[in-house]
């Protein structure tokens, strides 16, 4: 092997191992930035007054700026912080972050950040920034970071639209003592600045024909836990028809889940609206049902039978 390859054959090998050994070293900082960081993130929640979750979340706000200074903490997990979200886009261009304070019964505040990927692994972090309680027209304002809706996110779906990449959010918002929120919302990053909402919500098929929105928002009465969630297979977000269960549209509060499906299906640039995610309706007679005892000609199938049995009988 001719020198100059030897000399370049010993440097990448180098600078390989410094690398490894560079990235260890941020994990163990970071490990240990973690187990502060998980003190605070339950006094966030556990605080006896509102004075120890303020202080709290100050706190914990500090430290985790201080953790994800760190070079390439962008790929450490956090996995001990129960209490805070932290997802990853699917593309892994960014991370965010978000968690709730619970002020008072009637006054709940979602705190957050974005993180974005760096070529360098320097830290690139943009705050999120509660500002719903001064959105008026909560459905149909586009905002920034600076001005948030506010919620704790648990799920990114990732589509494209003409080169412009969206982000699609699914998180809830506990509100108030009364009722609970669950919002979708797109996420999109101009010129670097992350945009919240979108006129992507479309009600034109299969549904009543009426203006799109920038975010959807579900409010029904608390602990009722309307579902929200993204079918993957079907591509659909699929979430829990509303009623009100006092006749009174007004009060969202009085919201519950009537039992049907409605869905958002990802369509020629937009988020269009389904009405009624399942129309099947199984003859009767024909209901599902695992391993049936009779086979089609009446004949009982005695493994099945005993597979059917109470297990306290067997």
């Amino acid at each position: 092997m001719k020198p100059i390859y030897l000399f370049i054959f010993f440097l990448f090998s180098f600078l390989s191992i410094d690398a490894q050994q560079n990235l260890k070293t941020a994990r163990i900082s970071l490990k240990k930035w973690e187990d502060s960081l998980k003190k605070y993130s339950t006094q966030i929640i556990e605080g006896k007054n509102p004075s120890d979750c303020f202080t709290a979340d100050s706190i914990f706000t500090k430290i985790l700026v201080r953790a994800l200074v760190n070079k390439n903490s962008f790929y450490y997990p956090f996995n001990s912080l129960e209490n805070i979200s932290k997802l990853y886009s699917p593309d892994s261009s960014f991370k965010i972050f978000t968690w709730q304070m619970i002020i008072n019964e009637n006054m709940i505040r979602q705190h957050g950040a974005i993180q974005m990927r760096t070529a360098d692994g320097s830290l690139q972090l943009l705050p999120l920034i509660d500002k719903s309680d001064i959105i008026v027209n909560q459905t149909d304002t586009v905002t920034n970071n600076r001005s948030w809706m506010g919620a704790i996110y648990y799920k990114i779906i990732h589509t494209k639209n003409a080169n412009k990449h969206y982000y699609t959010l699914i998180g809830y918002d506990e509100n108030n003592i009364r009722s609970t929120k669950k919002i979708i919302e797109t996420l999109e990053f101009i010129n670097g600045e992350p945009i919240f909402g979108s006129h992507l919500f479309s009600f034109t098929e299969e549904s009543k024909n009426k203006p799109p929105l920038s975010r959807y928002i579900l409010e029904f009465k608390k602990n009722t836990g309307a579902r929200v969630n993204y079918d993957d297979q079907l591509g659909i977000i699929i979430f829990e028809h509303l009623e009100s269960e006092t006749n009174e549209t007004s009060k969202k509060w009085t919201f519950i889940p009537d039992g049907d499906y409605e869905g958002f299906k990802w369509k020629n640039g937009k988020w269009q609206h389904i009405n009624k995610v399942f129309n099947q309706i199984t003859p009767l007679g024909k209901e599902p049902v695992p391993n049936p005892i009779k086979d089609l000609n009446g004949k009982i199938n005695e493994q099945n039978l005993k597979d059917n049995q109470p297990i306290e009988q067997l």
